[in-house]
């Protein structure tokens, strides 16, 4: 058993609560699912998208305004619990419009897999 706070558990790994890289024996680890409570200030956006994803994920809004990019279409999370859910192999990014705390799930956890920041300028755009 583990009790925690989202906030401060979230501050020591990036966000994340529960998934792979929890260490085995900590009722947090898990193979089949990840979840991450971010915290993002107002303007802070993805530095590269998101390609060849191999997880479902849903993400909903707590508090704030929060776009989602997707090939084609961006969602606006305006009021709380609007949520967006996509599947894998589908590119995404994603900007704070306010001050906003979302919540992430996805699933499966996959061992090894890590978004490398952008590197070089007009790698944050929208794949074609």
């Amino acid at each position: 058993m583990y009790v925690g706070r989202a906030a401060r558990d979230a501050a020591l790994d990036r966000g994340w609560l529960l998934g792979h890289f929890k260490e085995p024996g900590d009722p947090r680890h898990s193979q089949d699912v990840e979840i991450k409570w971010g915290v993002h200030p107002r303007g802070e956006e993805r530095a590269r998208w998101v390609r060849g994803e191999q997880r479902t994920t849903l993400l909903v809004l707590v508090s704030g305004r929060f776009r989602v990019r997707l090939p084609g279409r961006e969602v606006l999370l305006a009021e709380q619990g609007d949520y967006v859910v996509w599947g894998r192999g589908t590119d995404h990014s994603w900007r704070a419009e306010e001050d906003a705390v979302v919540l992430t799930v996805r699933w499966p956890s996959v061992p090894g897999y890590a978004v490398p920041p952008a590197v070089a300028a007009g790698e944050g755009a929208p794949p074609r």
